[in-house]
């Protein structure tokens, strides 16, 4: 997985008035945990930029006065109005520590049953997977392509030996449903049916009355 990195300076005081004024001066409060004791830094705000503003997972390669953890983001938390970052959290990994975090899903191909006029519809545009870091993948690649209308991709199906997913097996990764169209134009083609029934049906009628 790709890695990013983060330059962090130590924070001595981790009260209010010294988180408000890391945050005046564009500066995100951060913690990273599983290393033994929680590791307080603080980091420019535009670090994050690569990180958080991506449809891309990543590892973080955290540099902190001459030490460099590896990590992951494990919660991060916004201005509700302004959505400036106020704080985040990462978890410290090590190589044989499973660790879990959310991954992309790519689709690929082009479902059968969206050429034959039905939409596909995607439940999930990320994964929680758990693995050691070594195994975590870049991207969950899903290939739609055998998929009719009515067919629906569960995680059951997309398992993987190098990682876990944290989803219940029934839960659906994609779905091909009947577009609104197809529906109109299946109900129209049922319509014609039955008058061209209604049509062929009269003449029967009438030699039966002239009998």
């Amino acid at each position: 997985m790709k890695s990013i990195t983060i330059q962090g300076t130590k924070r001595e005081s981790v009260g209010k008035k010294s988180t408000k004024a890391l945050r005046d001066a564009e500066l995100v409060p951060c913690v990273v945990y599983g290393g033994g004791e929680p590791l307080n830094f603080s980091a420019a705000e535009k670090a994050f930029k690569g990180l958080v503003y991506t449809p891309e997972a990543h590892t973080v390669s955290i540099e902190v006065d001459g030490q460099t953890i590896p990590a992951v983001l494990q919660d991060i938390q916004f201005h509700p109005i302004t959505d400036k970052i106020l704080h985040a959290d990462f978890y410290q990994l090590a190589d044989n520590k499973p660790v879990i975090m959310e991954v992309p899903v790519k689709i690929i191909g082009r479902a059968k049953g969206v050429v034959a006029g039905g939409v596909l519809r995607q439940s999930f545009r990320k994964l929680k997977v758990k693995a050691i870091p070594a195994n975590l993948p870049d991207e969950i690649v899903v290939d739609v392509t055998p998929l009719r209308i009515g067919n629906k991709l569960y995680i059951g199906g997309i398992k993987n030996d190098s990682y876990t997913f944290m989803h219940p097996d029934n839960a659906v990764v994609v779905a091909v449903k009947m577009s609104r169209n197809a529906m109109k134009a299946g109900a129209a083609a049922m319509d014609d049916e039955d008058e061209e029934e209604v049509e062929g049906a009269a003449p029967v009628a009438e030699e039966t009355a002239a009998e």
